[in-house]
């Protein structure tokens, strides 16, 4: 579902030195405005902003190189803990999902689905593509009604819960939903609205200004 997300921060030079020196992911391009990074078949820009911005990201894996993928975070980085835990498994999704934090508060999360199987070691060739992809916005029903009108189907129930996480999407990847101040899952940090684009494999754009207005393009 998703061609190319752009996020906001006002730690440019630090984000880019996690992703490219600490996960190792190779920047793609990079001017004192942004810098973009290929995720498998997505690509992921983080742009300069004065902005304090937020947002929570998944990133699918295999299924089968779970324990791998968890071995290489963390001599990368340390694991979101809950309930004295550092991985949880989903049910609904069929998938194990680890949790941590990029210099700026960023909650990522990786999730290995585990109807995919890849039969090698573990690397950045094992980002498969952006799995979730944040929406914080006071107008949940209405962002939720947009996304419909284009097709993106809410998962799990009909209607858009106003107060919940709602995940808006199919198979594995997802728009998720939320209203501002909502706790992320294995981490203290809180949903909060910020601005962000992104573009559907299909062509469309879509756009959340700072206030969590969103467009369709």
């Amino acid at each position: 579902m998703f061609k190319r997300v752009t996020l906001y921060t006002n730690q440019l030079k630090q984000l880019q030195g996690f992703y490219g020196n600490v996960l190792e992911i190779p920047i793609d391009e990079s001017t004192d405005e942004y810098f973009q990074l290929t995720i498998g078949t997505s690509t992921l820009i983080f742009r300069l902003s004065e902005l304090q911005t937020s947002y929570h990201f998944a990133i699918n894996i295999p299924g089968n190189q779970f324990t791998l993928a968890k071995h290489w975070a963390k001599e990368r980085v340390l694991l979101n803990r809950e309930n004295s835990l550092d991985e949880t498994y989903y049910a609904r999704f069929e998938a194990d999902a680890i949790y941590f934090e990029d210099p700026a508060g960023n909650v990522i999360e990786l999730i290995a689905r585990r109807n995919v199987d890849k039969w090698s070691d573990f690397s950045i060739e094992s980002l498969l593509n952006l799995s979730e992809v944040s929406i914080t916005t006071p107008f949940v029903e209405e962002a939720g009604e947009k996304l419909k009108e284009i097709g993106i189907p809410v998962y799990g129930h009909v209607q858009i819960e106003p107060e919940e996480l709602n995940f808006l999407g199919k198979k594995d990847t997802f728009i998720l939903l939320v209203p501002p101040n909502r706790q992320w899952y294995f981490s203290r940090r809180m949903s909060e609205t910020s601005p962000l684009e992104i573009v559907l494999e299909d062509g469309k754009e879509i756009l959340v200004n700072r206030e969590g207005k969103i467009a369709i393009q």
